[in-house]
């Protein structure tokens, strides 16, 4: 239980800092490659996970943080343009 939770809180801080580099002026192309780092990041942060978990915990969440927020977005676009 206590691991899911810090992966949806992991997620939602690379979500914050992508976005964080997009204003800073990071080139769109790039944002995926920002979210894989630090998902493997801070998947090093969480206790009691073997490297195997750590590189594909990390790589899970942060490519899911980049699919999430695409869908979020792509969502509310097409709501505002009907």
């Amino acid at each position: 239980m206590e691991i899911t939770i810090s992966w949806g809180l992991i997620m939602a801080m690379i979500i914050g800092l992508v976005e964080i580099g997009k204003k800073i002026g990071l080139p769109d192309k790039f944002c995926p490659l920002l979210a894989l780092v630090l998902g493997i990041g801070f998947a090093l942060l969480l206790p009691g996970l073997s490297t195997t978990s750590i590189i594909f915990g990390g790589i899970v969440v942060g490519l899911s943080a980049v699919g999430l927020f695409s869908t979020v977005k792509n969502t509310v676009e097409g709501i505002k343009g009907k």
